[in-house]
């Protein structure tokens, strides 16, 4: 992270426009403090990703926030193959200098830097504008390891960075929420200590949405319904005990692809 943060200083410089990409399940957990301060003196489209995954009003209520402060947003989906409205918005932030040039009669081109927290769905949303696979992607964390100048179209040059996290997280639900939507790589976790945390966060804001894909007391005790789960979905090892294991991985899995319906993490 400490090598990705460096590059990142090395070439904002370059940079006209910078893309923060924030995953719309855990929006105040996306906003890195360490890329804060790229912000400060460029012109930034906030992308709000997976918006497929939370109902449109919760990420509404936030976008109307964030445009209170007067920054800039965009909604979309990387995996929906259309991310035209995230390039109109970078000419957009940028039209005073395009038009300064062009009234001189000459073509501006616009260079922009795109940035996140892992697994936030930045490689997919440059290959949707690209309409190719120009970066790589994945359902994991660190899947860009350097950086990737692209072209976006004959005024855009985009340079593609590794996904940031920082280095401490004094704010525990913030760690929870970014192991959850997979921003922390889970070779480093506990699967079943994250299903558990996961369940516990479930029985106080989306209890219904366990019930209805697992048909789950969820008045129990969190291991309890883990336990209830693996034996309702047949996971079990040897000698008919549930697979607690095979199971959290399998929880965790439903809610980053969508299968438990829409839930927003933190909501305003």
């Amino acid at each position: 992270m400490t090598k990705a943060v460096r590059m990142m200083e090395e070439n904002v410089s370059l940079c006209d426009v910078l893309i923060y990409v924030i995953d719309s399940r855990a929006v105040k957990s996306s906003i890195n403090p360490v890329l804060n301060r790229f912000t400060l003196d460029k012109r930034v489209v906030y992308v709000f990703n997976k918006c497929d995954l939370v109902e449109n009003d919760d990420l509404n209520r936030w976008i109307k926030e964030f445009e209170k402060e007067g920054k800039n947003t965009v909604k979309t989906c990387g995996t929906s193959s259309d991310c035209r409205d995230i390039a109109v918005a970078i000419k957009a932030v940028y039209k005073d200098v395009l038009d300064k040039y062009a009234s001189k009669g000459v073509k501006k081109h616009i260079r922009a830097m795109i940035c996140g927290i892992p697994n936030s769905g930045k490689s997919t949303i440059i290959n949707s504008m690209r309409k190719k696979a120009s970066a790589i992607t994945g359902d994991k964390a660190g899947v860009t390891r350097g950086k990737q100048w692209l072209s976006l179209d004959s005024q855009i040059d985009l340079l593609d960075t590794p996904g940031t996290l920082w280095g401490k997280f004094d704010d525990q639900t913030v760690a929870k929420h970014l192991a959850f939507i997979g921003s922390i790589s889970d070779d480093v976790l506990d699967s079943v200590e994250l299903a558990i945390e996961f369940i516990k966060e479930g029985i106080e804001n989306f209890s219904e949405k366990l019930s209805e894909r697992y048909s789950v007391n969820t008045d129990s005790e969190p291991i309890e319904i883990l336990e209830s789960i693996a034996l309702k979905r047949g996971l079990k090892v040897k000698g008919g005990e549930p697979d607690i294991e095979r199971t959290a991985k399998t929880l965790i899995d439903d809610f980053r692809k969508g299968r438990l319906g829409k839930i927003m993490l933190e909501k305003v």
